[in-house]
This record gives C-alpha cells, sequence and structure tokens, in this order.
C-alpha cells in the first residue's frame, strides 16, 4: 500500500508560496507516497447593509476575492503537477470553499483519511499557524511543519527531541516511515528542561530503536536559557539533521497559549522541516 499524504493548500489572504510545493513533492517522494492536494478558497457571509454596499460595493470586493482564490488555486495545483510529474510522484487534488476561520476545522477531517499531514508555513501568518494547530489537534495524524521560507535536505538524517513523554512517544511511533528510511537517527535530550527518570531515558530509546535497525547516536545539551524551540532547531542544523521529530502540545492547548512552549515556538519560528504528534 503507497503512503497517502495530505497536503491543505491555502488560497486566502495571500496563502502558500510555490515554495512549499517542491518540498511537499521531495518529503512524498522519500515515503514513496503520493499527494492529496486540498485546494481551501475562503468564501464570505453575505453583506445585507444598503449603505456599506453603497459606499464600498462589498459584493464586487468579495467576489474579487473568491476570484483570486480560484486563479491562486489553479497556480498551486499547476505547478504542484509539474513538480510531481519530474519524479514520478502521483497526485489528486479537490477544492473546498468555506469560510476561513474554518479552513482548520475542516482541513483536520479531512486529513484523517492519510497517513501523514503537510503543512507550509510562511513567519508572521497568523492564518497558516492557526491551520497547523488545528491538524494536528484534530486530524490524529502526524504533521510535518515544513517552512516555506528556507530549503529542505537531508530527511535521511532524523532528530529525535525526547523527554520520555506520551507524545514524544508517539511521535517516534508516527515519524517510523522516517526512521526506518534514516542513514542516521540522533536523540536529542535537553538536560536542563526536565529531569529524565532512567525508565524513560534518551539511553533507554537508543536501545530500543537499535533493536529495530536504525543507526543512532545521543546527544545532550542545556538550552542556556533560550527558548526550547530555539534550542531544538539550533541544535538539530548544528549535527546536520534534516528532520526534527518531536511530541506536538504536551500539556492542553489553552496553556500552551497562555504559557508558550516548544510546540508553540516552533509554529511561530520554523527553521526546518519537523515532525509533530499530540
Amino acid at each position: 500500500m503507497s503512503v497517502q499524504v495530505f497536503l491543505p493548500l491555502q488560497t486566502y489572504p495571500d496563502g502558500n508560496s510555490e515554495a512549499l510545493l517542491s518540498q511537499a513533492v521531495a518529503v512524498t517522494n522519500h515515503v514513496h507516497g503520493r499527494i492529496h492536494a486540498l485546494v481551501l478558497a475562503a468564501k464570505f457571509p453575505k453583506v445585507s447593509s444598503a449603505l456599506g454596499n453603497l459606499v464600498l460595493d462589498v459584493p464586487s470586493l468579495m467576489a474579487g476575492a473568491r476570484e483570486n482564490c480560484r486563479k491562486k488555486g489553479a497556480r498551486l495545483l499547476e505547478a504542484l503537477d509539474r513538480e510531481a510529474k519530474a519524479v514520478g510522484v502521483e497526485v489528486h487534488s479537490s477544492e473546498l470553499e468555506c469560510f476561513p476561520s474554518a479552513f482548520g476545522d475542516e482541513a483536520a477531517v479531512a486529513a484523517r483519511f492519510s497517513d501523514l499531514v503537510l503543512v507550509g508555513l510562511l513567519p508572521g501568518d497568523a492564518l497558516m499557524q492557526s491551520l497547523a494547530e488545528s491538524l494536528i489537534f484534530g486530524s490524529g495524524r502526524p504533521v510535518v511543519l515544513l517552512p516555506e521560507a528556507h530549503t529542505i535536505d537531508q530527511l535521511d538524517q532524523v532528530v529525535i527531541a525526547w523527554d520520555g513523554s506520551r507524545v514524544a512517544a508517539r511521535a517516534v511511533s508516527d515519524a517510523r516511515l522516517f526512521i526506518e528510511r534514516a542513514e542516521r537517527v540522533t536523540i536529542a535530550v535537553v538536560t536542563d528542561e526536565k529531569a529524565l527518570p532512567e525508565n524513560a531515558s534518551g539511553s533507554k530509546l537508543a536501545e530500543f530503536l537499535t533493536t529495530q535497525g536504525a543507526n543512532v547516536g545521543l546527544v545532550e545539551f542545556s538550552s542556556g536559557q533560550q527558548p526550547i524551540a530555539e534550542t531544538l532547531q539550533n541544535e538539530s542544523l548544528k549535527i546536520g539533521g534534516g528532520l526534527l521529530v518531536m511530541g506536538g502540545f504536551g500539556h492542553s492547548r489553552m496553556r500552551d497559549f497562555v504559557l508558550g512552549g516548544a510546540t508553540r515556538g516552533i509554529i511561530e519560528n520554523l527553521r526546518m522541516p519537523v515532525l509533530l504528534s499530540h
């Protein structure tokens, strides 16, 4: 059975860039998968204010925005097909028109019929960040965040952020597609984040993955009072990591929103591909 890869494509307000498409194809090709691309197009509520329509011609503005979404979606699909055909990746696509506030919930439901979810992120794009969070929480599938502002390579160099938690263990299991294909798997433990008992240590995980046939290394480092998301990405890139694997939102969503956390830091400042699992 081929791996089913789900790729939501946003078209509003600016939407995803074409840089995402080559990354998505590269990841899909790496896991020998096929892509289902879902174009998310915006629709808008009807406005009944006669004065507003007279001053701003709101219906025309909405019609123009919907047409821009249609054109953007067509361009993205055309570019995706071109990238995919170059390496023999199969693509099929569909379109969903809904209110932008519902992009995340609708995409999360569609993503449940896949094995892996890919999401592009651009710095400062709140709608993309909201979509990513909805998919992490609601899809029940591992989500790979792809930084549209950076190139990606070395997907066969996998770094696992390990803290002994349930979500970290889930992420390791969900990343099997990448771990099995990795030339090197490095377990990364942040020593000043929280103490790990011996029965949940990085060494214990290394032992387990070695029995599965992986080429495993273990590194430990301090965050040095830097944000944990920044530390994990910095150290992963420093050792040549191409994919960071970690548990997503180990606390409640509201607690992470109020207090911050590794997941939110990754979403807000993504510098490399990161597989998140909740």
